[in-house]
């Protein structure tokens, strides 16, 4: 039985520590992947929102391109591929496809399609195209998916999501453990 996987990119599939060497070398901090307990890098960082915001445009094509894998994320997406199909679903502007192709080549991650939405509202891309699950690392993004589509979100725990979730969102430490529970949805959808 196939299903429509909904994947969101980066703190998901490429790891969660992405951006803190990034913040630390430009900002010359010394912060660890534990300091961020917020989604937002503003309150972490000594600029205002609109520097940090301006340094992060100059900067996110080099920070894209070099962002390391999560650990086990290639090994569970490629024995999934080989039977669902999957949708990466990310707020990254639609400017950045290329770099996200080249990243997604370069680290030999096949997919059936690459949606870059250039907002975190990823509802309506999650019901245009009819996802039966959704991956996400964002606390907010997780709950509205979960309860707009009525569909499970494994949301993979981070310092920085973790307020209480709904029913329907799953709380997962790694990607081995999201497979685990996949194949135990798996199992209870075939019933």
């Amino acid at each position: 039985m196939t299903k429509k996987f909904g994947i969101d990119i980066d703190g998901t599939v490429t790891s969660p520590e992405t951006f803190v060497p990034h913040l630390n070398k430009a900002f010359n901090l010394n912060l660890t992947l534990e300091d961020i307990t917020e989604y937002d890098f503003s309150p972490f960082v000594n600029v205002s929102p609109a520097e940090l915001g301006k340094w992060f445009k100059a900067n996110e094509r080099s920070i894209y391109e070099t962002s390391p894998l999560a650990d086990d994320a290639k090994a569970v997406l490629q024995k999934w591929h080989q039977k669902h199909e999957l949708f990466f679903i990310s707020a990254r502007h639609d400017k950045l496809l290329d770099v996200t192709e080249e990243w997604f080549q370069k680290n030999e991650l096949s997919f059936h399609h690459i949606e870059l939405v250039g907002s975190h509202f990823k509802v309506e891309t999650a019901k245009r195209y009819d996802v039966d699950i959704f991956f996400e690392d964002k606390h907010d993004n997780a709950c509205e998916i979960s309860e707009e589509c009525n569909i499970p979100v494994i949301l993979f725990d981070t310092p920085y999501n973790r307020l209480p979730v709904p029913t329907g969102v799953v709380r997962v430490y790694n990607w081995l453990e999201a497979d685990q529970w996949v194949a135990s949805w798996l199992k209870e959808q075939q019933k």
